[in-house]
Order: C-alpha cells, then structure tokens, then sequence
C-alpha cells in the first residue's frame, strides 16, 4: 500500500501560494509606483493588472481553502488563474515591445495626433493624465516595470503550470 502525504503540505499547494504571494507583491509594487511614485499607468499597463485583479482572488480561494475545495475545482481554478496570467504576461510582452519600438501600439495610447480632434470633444482635461503607451516611465539595467511585469507574469505561469501538474499526476496516482 502506498501511503501519500496529505494535501495540506505539499509542493503543489507551496507552488500555488509562491505565485500568490508573487503576484500579491507585484500589484501592490504596482500601485505603490503610482499613488506613492507618481509614476501614472498607460492603456497598457491597467490592462496588464485584469490578471491580477481577477486571478488573485480566485487563487487566494484555491491557497487558503486548499483542503475544503474539491480536487477538481481547484485544479480547474487554478487553471483558469493560470490562462489569465498567460495573456498577462502576452499584454506585457507586447507593451515592452512597444516601449522599445519594436511593436506599433494603440492608436489611443500611442497614436501620432494624425486625427483632428475639435475643442469640444476634449471637455476639461485640466485634470487628466495622459500617458503615453510607447514611453518608458521607469527602467533598471534596461529593463521597463512592462518587461519585469513580463518576466514575473511568466514565473507565475511556470509556478501555476507546475503546481496543476503535480495535481493531475498525484490524482493518476491515488
């Protein structure tokens, strides 16, 4: 008989909760940036934190209910999180791109002001931010917050991919 070790400890929840807290650490770095930083998001860069703001959730439901959450909802949850995190890390390998020239942007965050634009489409804009898709706001050894996100999006997917494997082949297994 072969004895498995239980599902509250284990290296595919500890995988989970590594791309969990990563990912916790990353927004939080990321909206530190712009209310303390003053270092204000782009088109690109809000759309770089859906899978944040969606996959966190779901994945602090799958880590901190680990045990009450049937086996196969939570590698479907999981997964799911994991999907997200893959567009999130092509959004912000594509903004990157964009950043260093390599990729055309958005017209709405990069357009080349071609289009005329009256007055009184433009209301009060006294207030607003206008940041440019295509402009590095900040950078380390070369690398723009996009292509760390890149890289940390990435990790969370190997993470998530990694802990789903682990799962199906413990339940084959069992």
């Amino acid at each position: 008989m072969t004895h498995h070790a239980p599902q509250t400890v284990g290296p595919n929840r500890n995988r989970a909760n590594a791309a969990f807290t990563i990912g916790l650490f990353t927004i939080l770095g990321a909206l530190a940036f712009q209310y303390i930083g003053g270092l204000y998001p782009c088109e690109l860069c809000l759309t770089q934190r859906w899978p944040y703001y969606i996959g966190l959730p779901l994945l602090a439901v799958v880590v901190f209910a680990w045990e009450k959450v049937p086996e196969p909802l939570r590698i479907a949850l999981t997964a799911v999180v994991g999907g997200l995190f893959v567009w999130g890390t092509y959004v912000a390998v594509y903004h990157a791109g964009v950043e260093y020239g390599i990729f055309e942007g958005p017209q709405s965050c990069t357009g080349t002001g071609d289009t005329a634009v009256s007055l009184d489409s433009l209301g009060d804009l006294s207030g607003a931010q206008i940041v440019p898709c295509d402009a590095v706001q900040f950078e380390v050894l070369g690398i723009s917050l996009a292509g760390f996100n890149a890289v940390i999006s990435a990790a969370i997917v190997i993470l998530l991919a990694m802990s789903i494997w682990g799962q199906v082949a413990r339940r084959r297994v069992a």
